[in-house]
């Protein structure tokens, strides 16, 4: 039997290697980018129109919050502001000042909120849409920007006509909308979102966050998808779609760790990967205890808030994954991996092979299980599940 030549073996060794640290390095970078991608949303319009009010809803904290964006009937806005999301600082979304000035203009104002800095606008009205509303659509146009007009404190306009005889919720609902594509004609026929800020359940939320989708490059979509609340069963199974099409480079990731010759180091960052991976998916699933509590309010179903008690819920709360009892097996790999990693040479490349098979298995066990807790706290809320 022929031998190889000791020189050639290693020259396919270190290609072998090479190509996997590649491919390792490509998946963290991706992994990297889909948790980091920076979204700048930019919310204006009139004063009264609920700027505020749809930049708390869009970060799901309440009026009564330290954090909130201050509201009420006069203009509390006079520079742009930022607000952090909560549980993703990568999503910022801008108060901008008000737009209701008679001497408005649009390209001074754009100038002035250094409008480059954003990745799309939102144009709000609580009534018409205006001449200062148009302008400023034309100018983020010429800027080569997106906008989406909505149509907010829908809720309030059917209160008011619930009480004639004859209503109908969705003859309204078409009214308001004619009306608002009516006023807007000089901007050709753009999409008017109605949206209620205190029930982003109802009326177009979910085909506001769709549109969006579809209109935002793919690495500014990732960070869409984790930030916007959850408004449907729809909205929940996307993000569940999208958490287990990142499973594949984050347990990639953890096999370049391994190939690092630093004995112990994978396991820690192993469980590292594992845990900010889930804890995006607890945050971005609503099972968090703000989350939680605010939900049981709105449903009057207090016990709501006690129901995320899964193995992985506990261990995202603790911030440890050691409370998480994995089976006998999978331990025995994760001990397997660690003496493999104290091996040179060809003992990395299957500690790589480990740690990719260890990792992938946490992260598909912890999502489903946090899914199913998910939509098993949807159902009990009575919210839809179809």
């Amino acid at each position: 039997m022929e031998t190889q030549d000791p020189a050639v073996a290693e020259a396919v060794k270190a290609s072998g290697e090479s190509t996997l640290v590649k491919a390792t390095a490509k998946a963290k970078e991706t992994f990297d980018q889909l948790l980091n991608v920076s979204l700048n949303i930019a919310v204006t319009g009139k004063t009264g129109s609920g700027k505020s009010s749809f930049v708390n809803a869009l970060r799901e904290i309440p009026e009564n919050d330290e954090r909130a964006a201050p509201t009420g009937v006069t203009e509390t806005t006079m520079e742009a502001t930022m607000y952090e999301h909560p549980t993703m600082p990568n999503v910022k979304i801008w108060d901008l000042p008000g737009i209701g000035s008679p001497n408005f203009k649009a390209d001074k104002y754009l100038k002035d909120v250094k409008f480059k800095d954003y990745d799309f606008f939102f144009i709000l009205t609580s009534e018409r849409f205006t001449q200062n509303d148009i302008m400023l659509a034309k100018e983020i146009r010429k800027q080569r920007k997106n906008f989406y007009f909505v149509r907010s404190k829908i809720d309030n306009d059917i209160r008011a006509e619930e009480r004639k005889k004859g209503f109908d919720e969705q003859k309204v609902l078409s009214e308001i909308r004619k009306d608002c594509q009516k006023n807007l004609k000089d901007v050709g026929e753009p999409k008017v979102f109605l949206i209620s800020s205190y029930d982003l359940e109802k009326y177009d939320f979910e085909i506001l966050q769709n549109t969006l989708e579809e209109e935002l490059p793919d690495h500014k979509r990732s960070a869409l998808l984790q930030a916007w609340p959850v408004c449907s069963a729809a909205s929940l199974e996307k993000k569940i779609k999208f958490f287990e099409g990142m499973i594949w480079a984050a347990s990639l990731a953890s096999a370049g760790i391994a190939v690092v010759p630093l004995p112990g180091l994978s396991v820690a960052c192993d469980a590292g990967i594992v845990l900010l991976f889930l804890s995006r998916c607890y945050y971005s699933f609503g099972l968090d205890d703000r989350s939680l509590s605010r939900l049981s309010e709105k449903v009057n179903k207090p016990h709501l808030k006690y129901m995320a008690k899964s193995k992985f819920v506990a261990a995202i709360k603790e911030k440890a994954l050691t409370r998480v009892q994995v089976s006998a097996a999978l331990t025995t790999i994760a001990t397997v991996e660690f003496l493999f990693s104290l091996l040179p040479g060809v003992g990395s490349a299957i500690a790589a092979g480990l740690s990719f098979i260890t990792t992938q298995y946490l992260l598909r066990e912890g999502l489903k299980d946090l899914a199913e807790t998910a939509r098993d706290i949807r159902k009990e809320a009575g919210l839809n599940t179809a």
